[in-house]
């Protein structure tokens, strides 16, 4: 029972994170299954296997609140299906000690593009409701996105930015409609595992848990799509997954106690200026944003 309630509650975190950015699930919840120790391919298995539920949770939230172009999700989520379980079937293949750096490596890369995206460059605002891509962006995006998304949950870190920089779509539909269409990569991620690794090796408890704590936040992730600072959220998430996988790496490279510090220490300081500066860059959007009424009204000088 306590390991249910540890594993529910990352899967709430996750799922909070999640539903309101449009990404981070698969990697908040993989880097820390793999923190605690779980085997890489095993991790990312119960998480896929998890997100089944989770993501349909969602998705249905999501288009309870309008958030959800299904034209999108079809075209972004079937290529996305073919990738993840492609993906699945490699890592399935690799050995737990071949696997654990090779995962943490792209956690931990997907981990600084989530910081630097959210804190550097915060994703510019559309109003659409419906996407105007076709299947020739889509396509190619919903199978790298959902290949990557095997190896620890790189749908949304994928997907959703490149949606979100285009600027051509509302964030809550695109945020909605990655959410609603990762039902499809979750599915075929989890079928490849099962095929890969057979279901002897995947724990009750793990997917449980994170199934129990997923569908719970799902609806509140989908009403704070539109609430949540996103820019500060999405760059404390990327801190945390930084953090995490660096560990696994200095682990697997036998780092001594003072380079581990030290790597430490510039992480957190980079953190925290990453976070400072998305709340900064926040703070001025919202001062320039109720100055620009004020200003309209200002009397017009005619010389």
């Amino acid at each position: 029972m306590p390991t249910l309630i540890v594993f529910a509650l990352v899967g709430l975190a996750a799922q909070l994170v999640d539903g309101a950015l449009g990404m981070a699930y698969g990697v908040t919840s993989t880097s820390l299954l793999i923190f605690a120790g779980i085997n890489p391919a095993t991790a990312s298995a119960s998480v896929h296997l998890a997100e089944v539920g989770t993501t349909l949770a969602s998705g249905a939230s999501h288009w309870r609140f309008g958030n959800v172009d299904w034209k999108l999700v079809l075209k972004l989520g079937v290529p996305g299906a073919i990738g993840a379980f492609l993906g699945a079937t490699l890592l399935s293949a690799l050995s737990t000690e071949n696997a654990a750096p090779y995962m943490s490596g792209i956690l931990l890369a997907l981990g600084v593009y989530v910081l630097l995206r959210f804190s550097v460059r915060p994703p510019r605002v559309a109003t659409a409701r419906t996407s105007p891509h076709g299947a020739r962006f889509l396509s190619p995006l919903g199978l790298v996105a959902g290949f990557v998304d095997a190896s620890g949950g790189g749908w949304g870190p994928v997907s959703t930015p490149a949606l979100l920089g285009a600027g051509r779509t509302a964030p809550r539909t695109v945020v909605g409609s990655v959410s609603a269409s990762e039902f499809l990569v979750a599915l075929a991620a989890s079928v490849g595992f099962l095929v890969g690794l057979g279901h002897e090796v995947l724990d009750p408890s793990t997917i449980g848990g994170l199934l129990i704590g997923g569908v719970l936040a799902a609806p509140l992730a989908a009403w704070l799509v539109t609430r949540i600072p996103a820019p500060v959220l999405g760059s404390a998430v990327g801190g945390v997954i930084i953090l995490t996988n660096a560990r696994t790496l200095l682990r697997a490279a036998d780092a001594s106690g003072p380079v581990t510090a030290g790597v430490y220490v510039v992480i957190l300081a980079l953190w925290a200026l990453a976070i400072g500066v998305a709340v900064t860059r926040l703070r001025r959007s919202r001062t320039e944003g109720a100055a620009s009424p004020a200003e309209a009204e200002q009397p017009v000088s005619t010389g």
